[in-house]
């Protein structure tokens, strides 16, 4: 386990902003959320931030500029790792819990995915309680709802049409959290994703996001592909609204609720892929339809954020158009980074 430097002092709280003077940690702090709450967290006059992330799907690259503040301690160590996730539970204030799996990733390693998202969730949760964490705002999934028969999707909509692991282990994180607040009085807010795009979204290993993989294919002078026919929606927001929503969480006096966090409109695939290639300055390419994928054949997002909007004061702000040229942006500056690296080391 590493263990970059961080000021070790506790810092008083102070009143006015909720945040402000408070210790946080972040499970999962380097990966595509966690790293824009930290960002996010420093604008707040946080004491300290502490981001846990075994870098499978973080990065430090994604702290690069938190990490300079001098006020973020970034472990390389795991969520399951108990006697980790104790000592840091003990000296922290808020938690944001973030580490996950992908949901292919779920189906291809189950014993794997309750390992992280229900055993070691468990361990989280047990020692925040136990240390009167003042509250815990986790993430959890749209995954949940699967196949909804109702839309938009309602935060009290049966939870009973899933039937992948990665939505049922977010369902049971949901459970695990009201039962910790019933049996100990420990505050949280679970936030139920849909579907989150932007800048910093994983773009290497074997379970990339469909954005990304999609831009790759452009860039090779290939048609993005679409598994079904494209006609299913999706309710897209941006990490960087995600991220937000995160903060605002903390900040309203919630507590025991689970919310939406979506832009309320729904996109179809194949318009997505269509405002990509645009963007991209491909429209010439088209897109290729194939058989649509066993896991989470889900056809059709669209979530009510009113208790959202009600309760935490948010919605979401940014367009998907401006939100889709800034991850191709970022894409590209990643991608040619990546390009000078590998001529450097081939020279």
């Amino acid at each position: 386990m590493k263990v970059s430097p961080a000021p070790s002092h506790r810092a008083e709280i102070v009143g006015g902003n909720a945040l402000a003077g408070k210790r946080v940690l972040v499970t999962g702090g380097a990966g595509f959320v966690g790293s824009h709450i930290v960002d996010q967290l420093l604008t707040h006059n946080v004491a300290a931030v502490t981001v846990i992330d075994n870098m499978v799907r973080g990065h430090p690259g994604n702290l690069a500029s938190a990490l300079a503040t001098g006020r973020v301690t970034l472990v390389e160590g795991d969520v399951r790792d108990a006697g980790l996730v104790e000592a840091r539970v003990r000296d922290a204030d808020i938690v944001f819990h973030q580490a996950a799996l992908r949901i292919t990733h779920c189906a291809a390693e189950p014993a794997l995915a309750f390992e992280v998202m229900g055993r070691a969730s468990f361990t989280l949760f047990e020692a925040c309680a136990r240390h009167r964490v003042e509250k815990v705002v986790a993430a959890s999934s749209a995954s949940i709802y699967g196949l909804a028969g109702h839309f938009p999707i309602r935060e009290d909509a049966a939870p009973y049409a899933d039937r992948t692991l990665y939505g049922g282990l977010k369902l049971f994180n949901e459970s695990m959290l009201r039962a910790f607040n019933e049996m100990h009085g420990l505050p949280y807010a679970a936030l139920r994703y849909f579907n989150v795009y932007g800048p910093r979204m994983d773009i290497h290993g074997k379970y990339t996001e469909v954005l990304i993989r999609w831009m790759e294919r452009i860039a090779q002078g290939l048609p993005p592909v679409i598994f079904g026919d494209g006609s299913q929606t999706m309710d897209f927001i941006d990490v960087r609204d995600v991220a937000r929503a995160n903060l605002a969480a903390v900040l309203a006096p919630v507590s025991d609720r689970v919310y939406n966090i979506a832009s309320g409109n729904e996109v179809s695939l194949r318009t997505l892929a269509a405002t990509l290639l645009a963007i991209m300055g491909r429209e010439d390419l088209g897109i290729e339809t194939r058989e649509a994928r066993a896991v989470n054949p889900v056809e059709r997002r669209l979530a009510d954020v009113t208790r959202a909007h009600e309760e935490l004061d948010f919605r979401s702000a940014i367009p998907l158009e401006r939100g889709l040229r800034d991850l191709v942006d970022w894409w590209r500056a990643q991608s040619e980074r990546e390009g000078h690296a590998r001529e450097a080391c081939a020279s």
